[in-house]
């Protein structure tokens, strides 16, 4: 059996965990810029406050009903989402963190009440972290998924339900549309009613091998997941990825260079970052900036550059995205509003294909870059020059909630 753990409406929740007057009240959070409504409360949905919706247009409604708005806190987000997972950890022997408010959890092996012992997960969570969750518990990946859904949907389940009898469950996966599967989107989900499948039920009872020959390999086995085979293992380690971008729109436009070159300096040291966290070195970056598609004259320019080593020194790869913007990507007049790093020529830290001639990062590149980033877990940034320091062209984020666990100056003041 696998158990999936859902963060119910996690970044809103994230905002509640510091504030208790918060509970019970609509929030919503807020995408880069304070642009669209990326995250809602349960009592925001219930408010018929939209999703994805741009902030200014929805300013008014959300001010008529007092709705508390945030700024996307990421620090925040990212430190409450490792404590979640560390939580996890100790009730199952293998873990896959699936995204950052999302983790599948094995219990085979575990001679337990599956209702009681997803009850104690969602119980312990929220007493450690402050975090409600739904849990789910299926034989498959693709039922969990399913049983979380109907875990945060049903009044009964109360937040956890458990699918062990597949055919006790069919009256209610008639009544479930089929894009509620996971992986069937709003498209494949078109194409499925063509063939007269609206529910999960009517997928239920497809033969798997006509439908690969008529759709694909993925949808196969997704009805093979939804009858109790299981096809889709836990994945404990995730695949490193091919590429690493960091991108970002500013909170102001930009129109000279050296504040481009502070931008792509600080994408880069973000970039290079997860590059050592996968250990991996990069052999080609893309820089690029843009103006905004809707201006008068648009612009967009990249620039690729080969390196001279592979590397994951962030020095190196910042003077290279220095050289770029100044050589090839910026253009004076050109209000730009977008800019990034791309690592685009990912291998493996080891083992290297050396020969007597190639120049290699250096042991003490290695040994410096090991100890930036152990600074930065403490919490105590440790950047380079370059970034700037003071970065007027920064995301606007002007409802962001304390770095309650990040920072110093932010840790919450307790009155008892």
């Amino acid at each position: 059996m696998l158990a999936l753990v859902d963060c119910n409406a996690f970044f809103a929740s994230c905002e509640q965990v510091f504030r208790p007057d918060l509970r019970g009240q609509p929030v919503v959070v807020l995408s880069n810029n304070d642009g669209c409504i990326v995250a809602r409360s349960k009592e925001a949905k219930q408010l018929g406050i939209p999703d994805l919706e741009p902030y200014f247009k929805q300013k008014q409604l959300l001010d008529k009903y007092g709705v508390h708005v945030f700024s996307s806190n990421y620090e925040l987000y990212g430190d409450l989402s490792s404590r979640v997972m560390k939580t996890l950890e100790r009730f199952t022997p293998r873990l896959e963190v699936y995204s950052i408010d999302e983790a599948f959890l094995s219990l085979a092996g575990l001679n337990v009440s599956l209702p009681l012992y997803g009850r104690t997960i969602r119980d312990t969570v929220k007493q450690h972290v402050g975090m409600p969750v739904g849990v789910g518990i299926a034989p498959t990946k693709t039922l969990a998924k399913l049983a979380s859904h109907i875990a945060k949907k049903s009044v009964k389940c109360d937040y956890v339900c458990v699918i062990e009898n597949i055919a006790d469950w069919c009256g209610v996966f008639k009544k479930l549309p089929v894009d509620k599967v996971w992986g069937v989107g709003r498209r494949l989900s078109r194409r499925l009613s063509a063939y007269n499948i609206h529910s999960v039920y009517d997928l239920m009872q497809q033969d798997s091998g006509l439908m690969h020959k008529r759709f694909s390999v993925n949808v196969a086995r997704t009805i093979d997941e939804l009858n109790g085979t299981q096809c889709f293992s836990l994945d404990q380690q995730p695949p490193p990825k091919k590429q690493i971008f960091s991108t970002r729109s500013f909170g102001q436009k930009i129109t000279d260079c050296v504040s481009l070159e502070q931008s792509v300096s600080q994408y880069a040291a973000r970039a290079c970052k997860k590059l050592r966290d996968q250990k991996y070195l990069v052999k080609t970056i893309m820089v690029f900036a843009s103006a905004p598609h809707f201006s008068e004259s648009p612009y967009s320019k990249s620039v690729t550059i080969k390196l001279p080593i592979p590397t994951n020194d962030t020095r190196l790869i910042i003077s290279y995205a220095r050289i770029a913007i100044r050589d090839g990507v910026f253009k004076k007049g050109v209000r730009f509003a977008r800019a990034g790093v791309g690592l685009i020529e990912l291998i493996p830290e080891t083992p290297e294909q050396l020969d007597a001639f190639s120049p290699t990062q250096s042991i003490k590149s290695k040994q410096l870059m090991a100890l930036m980033d152990s600074i930065n877990k403490l919490h105590c940034p440790a950047f380079f020059a370059s970034q700037g320091v003071n970065q007027n062209w920064k995301m606007h984020r002007n409802f962001k909630s304390p770095s309650y666990t990040t920072k110093w100056r932010d840790i919450p003041i307790v009155r008892i």
